[in-house]
């Protein structure tokens, strides 16, 4: 929960001219909570949202955890296209006041409200289609094109390319981190181990590539996609830096087709195997980066042990996470992901 008394007083600080505040929880996550923060000012009416990180496990275990997480994002949310922007890091000091940063106990991002409908309605619609139509097509293109767009924008670094390989194995938000939050008994330990080595050995593997440094979104998953028509959205969340390894972005959006079709159907069919097949070749065609299938595996493990896991989605049967753990395990056992041959991983 937030302080919203503290909150209150902040915005009647910063906004003199307002006469009311309203603060509405909008909803909690595996990570933390959202919070609209409605006002009425002589222009009318004025909306913002607070965001609070869950102060156990996922790396936010101490609030310099979650204040470095809300920094990154001030400073970089508003350098990637069509993200939404963050205003201010609000800091919750020992006497309950709020402050814009420094010398808190706990930390809060205060950014703009977003608009539209996210992209996990159209994977749960998807279960009562035959096949997609245009206007699912188009979405599809759009996203493609979209991470075509941002990722042909390179830098030189090889640090900054090794740090992306090294926190999707070991940073307390991706594979090693999400991990730790699954209960006992869901994933033998034998297997949790082999993932975890599978995975650092294929870090070693890529360690070359630096060379495919790119700009990324970083958590490019269907919560943070807001689609306001076929052609146009807006973004939510980027994390973790802005920049790494464009598989990271193609595998955060691609692992849903799969988890959504085994939700429904035990392995990859019908409108969820149309759309991964249609992403990779529409994302291929506009890069011409066939390497992509290449170096996903580590990315697919990570993202793979995210949808698996009972804390962020309970829905599951064992069974079906059972499937999941052998689709991450024959990934990363394979030289490259050959996206057609998807159900031949789940055996």
């Amino acid at each position: 929960m937030i302080n919203e008394a503290a909150i209150k007083n902040y915005f009647l600080k910063k906004f003199p001219d307002i006469s009311e505040i309203q603060i509405r929880k909008l909803g909690s996550g595996v990570q933390g909570s959202g919070f609209l923060i409605g006002m009425k000012t002589p222009e009318g009416l004025r909306s913002y949202v607070i965001k609070a990180l869950l102060s156990e496990g996922l790396g936010h275990d101490y609030p310099a955890d979650r204040a470095s997480v809300f920094l990154l994002d001030l400073d970089e949310f508003k350098n990637l296209p069509k993200h939404v922007r963050a205003v201010d890091v609000l800091s919750e000091t020992d006497d309950g006041s709020i402050h814009p940063i420094g010398g808190g106990r706990e930390y809060y991002l205060l950014m703009e409200r977003a608009e539209g409908r996210h992209y996990f309605h159209d994977l749960t619609e998807f279960s009562h289609k035959d096949m997609l139509d245009e206007p699912d097509r188009k979405k599809i293109r759009t996203m493609a094109s979209y991470l075509a767009t941002i990722h042909a924008i390179k830098k030189d670094s090889k640090t900054l390319y090794w740090r992306k390989l090294r926190d999707t194995v070991g940073h307390g938000e991706c594979l090693m981190g999400v991990f730790d939050t699954y209960p006992e008994g869901i994933i033998p330990n034998e297997t949790m181990a082999n993932i975890i080595k599978k995975s650092i050995d294929w870090t070693i593997k890529l360690k070359p590539k630096y060379n495919r440094l790119s700009q990324i979104h970083g958590d490019f998953h269907p919560g943070n996609i807001w689609f306001r028509n076929t052609e146009d959205f807006i973004l939510l969340d980027r994390s973790r830096g802005p920049w790494g390894e464009p598989a990271d972005d193609i595998t955060a959006l691609t692992i849903n087709y799969l988890f959504f079709s085994i939700k429904h159907h035990g392995d990859l069919r019908g409108v969820y195997q149309e759309c991964l097949n249609m992403f990779f070749d529409e994302y291929i065609r506009l890069t011409g980066d066939e390497e992509i299938v290449d170096v996903a595996a580590p990315f697919f493990a990570f993202r793979g042990v995210v949808v698996a896991n009972p804390v962020f989605y309970p829905e599951l049967t064992q069974g079906q996470r059972n499937i999941l753990f052998r689709f991450v395990q024959n990934v990363l056992d394979a030289e490259r992901f050959e996206y057609r041959k998807t159900n031949e991983y789940l055996t």
